[in-house]
């Protein structure tokens, strides 16, 4: 079956395409989709314009067939294309300000020279897993690799600050002490 564009419903209709396929300075996909219009109107067949175009006869019928039943206004996208985001910006804000919290289980030191943690079985530091679990418990349906993405795409950092005199491992064993003052140190060498 040979596929072709129907004829503009009236000047305005055909005026429209036709500059939007000769646009510069408007969305590639949008001019692309007027000039297999403005082919098709000038008698050209799917294959010819699939090759002139560049693209799939696929594509080209497509477009052909959304402009037949929905004119000019066909040649956008459709409202709600792709997955709809499960988190809300605002969800999004209150997780990326997390960050900026303190960890309600670091300890901190008091005017009167204590040490005191907002919840002492808290996170010590803000970890993927850590900020997941907070997040979940204000409400926010997220997971970790979500929280991930959300602060790699803000620029957020949230890796885990690595101390060298503790361990959570059960068999660390902390350096002894220092090497002695009274042991020489090596002479460099001179050029």
């Amino acid at each position: 079956m040979l596929l072709s564009a129907r004829p503009a419903s009236d000047a305005v209709e055909e005026g429209k395409v036709c500059r939007l396929a000769g646009a510069r300075h408007a969305p590639a996909d949008w001019i692309l989709r007027a000039r297999i219009i403005t082919l098709s109107w000038d008698g050209h067949r799917v294959p010819q314009i699939a090759e002139r175009l560049g693209c799939h006869h696929k594509t080209v019928r497509k477009w052909l067939h959304r402009f037949n039943t929905a004119g000019s206004e066909g040649l956008g996208d459709r409202p709600g294309c792709g997955r709809k985001r499960r988190i809300t910006e605002d969800e999004r804000s209150r997780i990326i300000a997390l960050v900026k919290l303190t960890p309600p289980g670091r300890l901190e030191i008091q005017p009167s020279n204590e040490l005191w943690a907002a919840d002492v079985k808290g996170p010590e530091e803000w970890t993927l897993d850590a900020l997941a679990a907070t997040a979940q418990s204000e409400g926010i349906q997220v997971g970790r690799s979500q929280v991930r993405r959300i602060l790699l795409a803000e620029g957020v950092r949230w890796r885990r600050t690595h101390t060298w005199i503790t361990s959570r491992d059960p068999e660390f064993s902390p350096k002894g002490r220092g090497s002695s003052a009274s042991t020489p140190t090596r002479p460099t060498a001179r050029r």
